[in-house]
């Protein structure tokens, strides 16, 4: 949609094809359903969200900033806002806003949109790119053009219609693909005591992965407890990077449940809880310091007597707390599927496509744009602005 527009004003006749029955299916579902449409931090923050190809990322970032892409949409009459952690969102909370924006300037561009037809293949001739094969209820028919942009997005959410057409058109066009894992997904893990904590989101807590002894990734924020294993904000970054490792072997996870203090600081916390009433059990002895359905897995975990008294716990056992609260191991045996994942983890091999132009290197004139290409980010509406970013570099350079 924003390569559309681009091209269009640019003095473009565009036209832009669409397998399914409207158009931002996928924006629809972003940021449940509230769209995270970019970011608002600085340029250090946009660049470092990055997990893959980085450096690819320059050029187009700088050509069609995060401030430019608010621009662009306050333009269109999107009244927006920014929330915790720089996050921007419609003012409405209503995706469908983003979308009827891009629609209307679609409109008013003049593009031909051609809904419920399939591009079932993008063909080249003598090193350039050709044609686009179509298919809708009326049949086939072949479309030529000067230019072509892929931005079918990857392979998550295939609801949506990303069921990787753009890796086979990449592919018949000569191109190299990435191997495609899942990614911004929730994880399995393999402890059994998880599903009791089924539901339960924690807040300001730090979590750090571990392969073996390398430390993978660290995060503070929010996490959740499924019936599977962990999500949340924090899981979901961190399993960005993760996606690689994990289909080959288990990572450890360790969280951080009271990251604000040190062990120290803790371990007077909890005396002087236990001093308030030394007579309790100790099952009964944290409830001002964890959640509620915390409290028996922490027990179970922590090798003490569920029926103990406080002042009967010694120092070794109350350490053996302290350090399990500031880290709480949890093995990731995996990531979920794509039906779960928010994006895909990688796409187009980025040494075959020009950063500045998004033109593939090995066929003029065709271009990429978004997720198909290998380009991922952490959650934050930083892969939106990826997507914003190489449609317009894209567009701007159409042959």
């Amino acid at each position: 949609m924003m390569a559309s527009i681009i091209a269009a004003r640019n003095n473009n006749k565009v036209t832009l094809i669409e397998k399914n029955e409207k158009l931002g299916k996928k924006l629809f579902i972003t940021g449940k359903g509230r769209c995270n449409f970019t970011n608002a931090g600085d340029e250090e923050d946009i660049f470092g969200s990055v997990v893959t190809n980085k450096k690819f990322m320059y050029s187009s970032f700088r050509g069609f900033s995060n401030y430019d892409c608010m621009g662009f949409f306050d333009e269109l009459g999107l009244k927006f806002k920014i929330e915790r952690g720089n996050r921007v969102f419609p003012e409405s909370d209503h995706s469908s806003d983003v979308i009827s924006a891009l629609s209307r300037e679609m409109k008013k561009q003049g593009v031909n949109v051609l809904l419920n037809t399939q591009a079932v293949s993008v063909n080249s001739k003598e090193g350039r790119f050709d044609s686009v094969e179509i298919s809708s209820v009326s049949g086939r028919r072949v479309i030529n053009a000067d230019s072509c942009i892929i931005a079918t997005g990857g392979n998550s959410y295939s609801s949506t219609g990303s069921t990787g057409d753009g890796y086979r058109f990449a592919r018949e066009l000569g191109h190299n693909v990435t191997e495609i894992l899942p990614a911004l997904v929730p994880l399995n893990v393999r402890e059994e005591w998880e599903e009791l904590l089924m539901g339960l989101s924690l807040k300001n807590i730090e979590v750090t992965f571990y392969d073996g002894d390398k430390r993978l990734y660290t995060d503070f924020g929010e996490m959740l407890f499924t019936h599977f294993g962990v999500s949340g904000p924090v899981i979901l970054s961190a399993s960005s990077v993760l996606t690689s490792v994990v289909k080959d072997r288990p990572v450890k996870l360790s969280i951080d449940l009271k990251p604000a203090i040190t062990q120290e600081q803790l371990d007077e916390r909890i005396l002087r809880d236990f001093s308030k009433e030394q007579n309790k059990a100790f099952k009964n002895s944290l409830d001002e310091l964890l959640p509620k359905k915390l409290i028996p897995v922490i027990v179970m975990l922590s090798g003490i007597k569920p029926d103990k008294r406080v002042n009967e716990i010694t120092r070794q056992e109350r350490q053996g707390l302290v350090k399990l609260l500031k880290n709480l191991e949890m093995t990731v045996t995996s990531t979920r599927g794509f039906n779960e994942a928010i994006i895909t983890h990688g796409g187009v091999n980025v040494k075959e496509i020009n950063p500045s132009t998004m033109e593939s290197k090995i066929v003029k004139n065709v271009y990429f744009a978004g997720e198909v290409l290998d380009v991922d980010a952490v959650t934050g509406g930083f892969n939106l602005q990826v997507a914003w970013s190489t449609a317009f570099a894209a567009a701007s350079h159409l042959a």
